[in-house]
């Protein structure tokens, strides 16, 4: 099966949720508990974010303007999903090279519940505000190049 060509739309896609990703990010961070350390967060969330957009975003242009603001709340809500499953799984390992799970089991279900536990510092105004005016602002800017870059 052939893959579909790269296009100005997923270019932008994953241009402008890359940025999203990085504002989310910046805007998470101070939520954290003091003993976490970060390390490279910011640029793992914009590296999903661009892979995100690419994927999700870039094929969903050509709908208009307000279809691109709901697809880019859509994208937004998988680009923090998968960062969390991403950062969760990261933590997972980090604790079983130090032994402290009994087996397979218990890692698996410790992803998900870091999931949850990290999942609550987005309640914040100032993340869940950059999801949504970034999410809206990203999708639009994908369907403006979709439109301009056929």
């Amino acid at each position: 099966m052939a893959t579909p060509m790269p296009t100005g739309a997923k270019l932008m896609a994953a241009v402008s949720f890359a940025v999203v990703g990085w504002i989310i990010a910046n805007a998470y961070v101070p939520n954290m508990p003091e003993a976490m350390a970060m390390g490279r967060f910011r640029e793992g969330v914009a590296l999903v974010g661009a892979i995100v957009g690419w994927r999700v975003m870039g094929p969903s242009v050509g709908k208009g303007y307000l279809e691109a603001a709901g697809s880019g709340i859509k994208t937004v809500v998988l680009l923090v999903f998968f960062s969390l499953l991403l950062f969760s799984t990261y933590e997972m390992l980090m604790n079983s090279v130090k032994m402290r799970y009994d087996g397979p089991m218990e890692a698996a279900l410790d992803v998900l519940m870091t999931m949850v536990r990290r999942s609550e510092a987005l309640l914040s105004i100032s993340v869940l505000g950059s999801m949504l005016i970034g999410g809206m602002a990203a999708g639009m800017l994908s369907e403006n190049a979709g439109r301009r870059w056929r």
